[in-house]
């Protein structure tokens, strides 16, 4: 089945399962839940927002109103937060009626109104993502009072899903899906190909959710660190495995705190353009688990 006659709804949720299931360093996967969320919750957060996603055209709903909606029918299925940057940026992503993504992600993301940003402003209270600070301007305790892209470009510079609705969505389109595909050409497996694009997106951009539990410094490294692996020449190289172990053991120490939570949401946006654009047939023709994937 050519992966252009999936609905989008099972889209979105195919992404979400491959992008919690992958054993990616640092994330929860089936091998390893943290204390207050498990693999279990992703799964059913992802049944729980796809026939929102698969009915918001049909319904006419805006983005913020795409992002409330997958919030408030998540927290019937799991009690912290799984989702909320996964929402983020699918919305707009699932709004984008255009073929191509990148044009009809500019149409969305310019057409954003105040009121998206009021529905986004309950998701997140709703959502009560962990890290979040106080701001002089526009702060999420408070009513927004600009457009939602313009919202979202006063947190720009701090945060990389803010950063997607200000360039269009640059480092999932033009990085992240480029890596997915050259990750599946080198990796031979699904998983393989998640973990490199997870490598490659983290190497680049200091996760923004790092950032905000153990500060700059701590992202930067955890950065630096996955060049290491990428320079080890992961996968191809057996040695690289042992790197690829011990980003995974550093990003796990002080009690998950160093979490790459957002670069996992730029993942799963990217599987899910992946999808959209018709790249992965399916049923999968490739194996999906990763053999020998850490040293």
């Amino acid at each position: 089945m050519s992966s252009t006659t999936l609905s989008t709804g099972l889209c979105a949720q195919l992404a979400c399962v491959w992008e919690a299931t992958a054993r990616k360093p640092g994330n929860v996967h089936p091998s390893c839940d943290f204390e207050d969320v498990t693999y279990l919750d992703f799964l059913h957060s992802a049944a729980a927002i796809a026939p929102i996603l698969d009915s918001a055209q049909q319904r006419e709903l805006s983005t913020g109103q795409i992002v409330l909606e997958g919030v408030k029918a998540t927290r019937l299925v799991a009690s912290t937060n799984t989702n909320l940057g996964i929402l983020l940026l699918l919305a707009p992503m699932v709004s984008a009626v255009a073929r191509n993504l990148k044009a009809g992600l500019e149409a969305v993301l310019s057409a954003l109104t105040f009121e998206d940003s009021r529905s986004v402003y309950e998701a997140i209270r709703l959502a009560s993502p962990g890290g979040i600070g106080k701001v002089s301007n526009q702060d999420i305790r408070t009513e927004p009072t600009e457009p939602l892209r313009q919202v979202m470009a006063l947190a720009a510079k701090r945060d990389l899903i803010a950063m997607q609705y200000v360039n269009g969505f640059h480092e999932i389109l033009a990085e992240g899906l480029p890596a997915l595909q050259e990750g599946l050409q080198c990796a031979g497996s699904l998983e393989g190909a998640i973990i490199f694009c997870q490598l490659q997106l983290l190497a680049g951009h200091p996760d923004s959710l790092i950032t905000r539990k153990r500060g700059r410094e701590e992202a930067v490294e955890a950065s630096r660190r996955a060049r290491e692996v990428l320079h080890a020449d992961w996968p191809k190289a057996r040695a690289a495995r042992s790197a690829l172990h011990e980003l995974d053991d550093w990003l796990r120490a002080k009690g998950h705190q160093r979490n790459p939570g957002t670069t996992a949401d730029l993942v799963t946006a990217c599987l899910f353009a992946l999808l959209r654009e018709g790249n992965m047939e399916l049923p999968l023709k490739i194996p999906f688990a990763a053999k020998d994937l850490y040293g």
